[in-house]
Parts: structure tokens; C-alpha cells; sequence
């Protein structure tokens, strides 16, 4: 998006994600107040208060994440265990029907 000034069209600023979460846990930490870390760091208050919600939110999803990757594991093992199972009964099945034709 383009914004006007005075002296011609200017392009917004992008910030890189490592500023953004470096901005994001100063704000977190609460050591200085949002004006303060506007003026150091030449951010808007309110994107500052918008990084610090996104990182506030994105930190209950990491530690959600190892829970959810070691319930897919899970489930992967369930499965190949269901597969295992699955193949076991139709070999004894196969074994049942080879005997039972040598017992007669």
C-alpha cells in the first residue's frame, strides 16, 4: 500500500521478523512503557500492542505443538500395531486352514 506525503508517494515500512519479536518481548517484559519503546525503536504504539498479542498468542501454540506432535506418533504407532494385528490373524487363519486339510 502506498501512502502520501508531502513529498510523493512513500512505501509503508516492513520490519523483519526479528525485529518484530525483539520489539514484541520488550513490550512483554514490561520494562518500558509503549511510548517508550515507540520512540526507541520508531514503531507506532499500536503495531508494538499488535506484536505483543500475535507473540502472546503464538507462545501458547508452541508448547501445543509438542503435545500435538507426540499424539500423531501416537497414532501413527496405533495404526502400524491395528496393520501388524490385521496381518497376524489372516496368516493364523491360512495356518488353521493348512492343518486342518493334514489332520483328515
Amino acid at each position: 500500500m502506498l501512502l502520501e506525503e508531502k513529498g510523493g508517494p512513500k512505501m509503508r515500512k516492513s520490519f523483519s521478523p526479528g525485529f518484530m519479536a525483539k520489539v514484541a518481548l520488550a513490550a512483554i517484559k514490561g520494562d518500558m512503557t509503549t511510548a517508550e519503546l515507540s520512540s526507541k525503536y520508531e514503531v507506532h504504539r499500536s503495531q508494538i500492542s499488535n506484536w505483543r498479542s500475535r507473540a502472546m498468542d503464538g507462545l501458547a501454540e508452541i508448547f501445543r505443538g509438542k503435545r500435538d506432535k507426540s499424539l500423531k506418533d501416537n497414532e501413527k504407532l496405533i495404526d502400524e500395531l491395528y496393520r501388524q494385528i490385521g496381518q497376524l490373524k489372516v496368516e493364523n487363519d491360512w495356518l488353521k486352514k493348512k492343518t486342518a486339510l493334514f489332520e483328515r
